[in-house]
């Protein structure tokens, strides 16, 4: 439906407040999880960087400890990457109130395919009969 025009004077005003409100903007800014996802992304290839360094300095100095010990933050950095960014590609991952949440675990999503396969099975039955 289409507003009139006073309605859109009204957003563009209202849009235009909210646009020059450093608050508001740092406000939307911090419950966004895309902001929060790159941020995480940013700390994680810190990290893989620090461990290369420390694997690099470990084994220019043959210290075998350090090099797999700088190994290891990096390996562990990388998983902590990947989980962000599945995360965040997850479709039920959304904003509510300023928080994210996740509406059902992995694990309990599995256990749905059957009925999945018996409401399909329903709705082929209950077609209508111009369809068959």
């Amino acid at each position: 439906m289409p507003l009139s025009e006073h309605e859109q004077r009204l957003f563009e005003q209202i849009e235009r407040s909210l646009a020059e409100d450093p608050k508001f903007a740092s406000a939307v800014r911090a419950s966004d999880p895309r902001f929060h996802t790159r941020r995480r992304l940013l700390v994680a290839a810190g990290v893989i960087i620090a461990g290369l360094a420390l694997v690099v300095y470990g084994a220019v100095i043959k210290t075998p400890p350090l090099a797999v010990a700088g190994f290891v933050v990096m390996l562990a950095s990388a998983a902590f990457a990947v989980q962000s960014h599945r995360r965040a590609q997850s479709p039920d991952l959304h904003v509510v109130g300023g928080t994210t949440s996740r509406r059902r675990p992995r694990a309990a999503r599995a256990g749905r395919r059957s009925s999945l396969l018996d409401r399909l099975e329903d709705r082929w039955r209950q077609r209508p009969e111009g369809h068959r």
